[in-house]
């Protein structure tokens, strides 16, 4: 019914930049609450942006300042833009957006597949 899909990692040298999109598709009404995870080899899943339905934003202490979230509207997709890059950024980062698919009804969590970043010179 409602599908994730990421895009925008890939390689990049530290202190290089990358843009991560996340689209969701299919019987949507609204997105309430957006947010990206990322998760290291080795290293346990962990939240590093989140975005609400007004645009208030949070970030984890590590990205603070390097990471931007971002969203038009309930609808559009969520970004997450990534600055001064650094290798320990690289993981897995997903996108997990919480969607009402019907008015008035209560919203689900939905992931994405993950898109792969690393940093590496």
């Amino acid at each position: 019914q409602v599908q994730l899909g990421e895009s925008g990692g890939g390689l990049e040298q530290p202190g290089g930049s990358l843009r991560l999109s996340c689209t969701a598709s299919g019987t949507i009404f609204s997105i309430t609450d957006m947010r990206w995870y990322r998760q290291a080899p080795g290293k346990q899943r962990e939240l590093v942006a989140q975005i609400s339905s007004i645009g208030s934003t949070h970030y984890a202490d590590a990205v603070k300042g390097r990471f931007t979230i971002s969203r038009d509207n309930a609808k559009n997709p969520v970004y997450l833009q990534i600055n001064n890059l650094k290798p320990e950024d690289t993981a897995v980062y997903y996108c997990n957006d919480w969607i009402r698919t019907r008015v008035n009804g209560p919203p689900y969590s939905y992931w994405g597949q993950g898109t792969q970043v690393t940093v590496s010179s």
